[in-house]
């Protein structure tokens, strides 16, 4: 089968939609496909790469990000697609780029990946403490009327995560299908743990071995309200010796810094570009905590069970499917004082029997990649076969 993703947010620079794209190019070939990726980028060229092809189109930059452009041309975009005649073409942006997808003339089979909840990344995020989660909701139920309007042009929305089929479902998103991204199991173990690291990590926040290390992993972006997580942290270190050390980079990493120069025991690390580092980071923590409730899947909770190591999430969305008795504490979402009593009963526990839980966990509910690709291939035969058969 032939497939093409009109990709908006796949980046030369990016971040988890790159990895994930390069991912799918890499199992494609697997399963007897042929992926071709439509992405927006600094001039028009096609790019031979490993699995596929990579065809970008010359188009503006997003003036709030560097890393990332926007597909302008409609043409540009509709000619490249007449000239592939894909079986399946997949649109992966509830903007610019999923409306030319949803409007190109052809009758083949069309999928609507949902890489993003745009109502919990922004309004929620700065709202939801405010009013209540369920009144921003119904504050924005002209965004849920505009993408129920473009999902009307698919014949499926594709959602990583149960409970974003629940909230999207809610909102009368019709024909949608869950595929759990995967992780790759072999490059996320507690074998990975290594007491050097820890000891420099807490170092690095000020504390001596005999402290806690929580980290934080993931991009500087308001919906990740990394200030929320260092409150907390600070709120519970009256109580408990606590080190943050926080990974990632974007948007806000100057707010970041200056939150955690005010803070005590703060590290803010920058990005970690290596994985088998970043997997040793992550197996080296005695917890991760995560303020995002915006996820829409929670790729690294998932590494964080694999690692062995518990998680500290809010009690809503995608990250709240990732929590568990035994290794797992939630909190009401941007709730410092909630988010610290977490961290609290969190770390008053065994370690090693936490470990042993989150494993478990990892088995149970964490697919690797290979799964999901194979549930993921097999809706769009489907639903190419669907067509058909029509």
């Amino acid at each position: 089968m032939k497939i093409v993703d009109v990709c908006e947010f796949y980046s030369p620079t990016g971040g988890g939609v790159r990895r994930y794209i390069n991912q799918k190019l890499e199992f494609a070939p697997r399963f007897g496909h042929d992926l071709t990726i439509i992405a927006p980028g600094t001039e028009s060229r096609r790019e031979e790469v490993k699995g596929g092809t990579i065809i970008w189109i010359k188009s503006p930059q997003l003036p709030f990000d560097a890393n990332y452009r926007m597909f302008w041309r409609a043409r540009d975009v509709w000619r490249v697609l007449d000239e592939l005649k894909p079986d399946l073409v997949e649109g992966s942006s509830p903007w610019r780029g999923g409306w030319l997808t949803a409007r190109w003339h052809s009758r083949v089979p069309k999928a609507f990946f949902m890489h993003m909840d745009p109502v919990s990344v922004y309004p929620q995020t700065f709202l939801g403490n405010l009013l209540g989660e369920e009144r921003v909701d119904r504050m924005f139920g002209w965004f849920w009327t505009y993408l129920n309007r473009l999902n009307n042009f698919y014949d499926a929305a594709i959602v990583t995560n149960p409970a974003m089929a629940q909230r999207f479902g809610k909102f009368g998103l019709k024909n949608i299908e869950v595929a759990p991204f995967g992780v790759e199991r072999e490059k996320f173990s507690p074998l990975f743990a290594d007491p050097a690291m820890r000891r420099d990590m807490l170092r690095a926040c000020g504390l001596d071995e005999d402290a806690t290390l929580l980290i934080a992993v993931g991009r500087h972006h308001p919906e990740k309200r990394l200030n929320v997580v260092i409150d907390a942290v600070t709120r519970a270190q009256p109580h408990r010796k606590i080190g943050l050390y926080i990974v990632g980079n974007g948007l806000i990493r100057k707010s970041v810094e200056k939150w955690a120069r005010r803070a005590r025991h703060v590290f803010v690390a920058g990005q970690i570009n290596d994985q088998a580092r970043l997997a040793r980071v992550i197996a080296s923590a005695d917890a991760l905590i995560h303020g995002s409730a915006a996820e829409t899947f929670g790729l690294v909770l998932a590494e964080a069970l694999c690692s062995g190591t518990p998680v500290i999430v809010p009690d809503v969305g995608a990250s709240a499917t990732f929590a568990g008795p035994g290794y797992a504490e939630t909190y009401r979402p941007g709730d410092a004082a909630d988010a610290a009593a977490a961290i609290l009963a969190l770390v008053a526990g065994d370690r090693a029997a936490q470990a042993r839980a989150a494993l478990a966990a990892a088995d149970a509910r964490v697919n690797n990649v290979e799964q999901h690709f194979q549930t993921l291939f097999g809706i769009y035969e489907r639903i190419v076969a669907e067509r058909s058969s029509r």
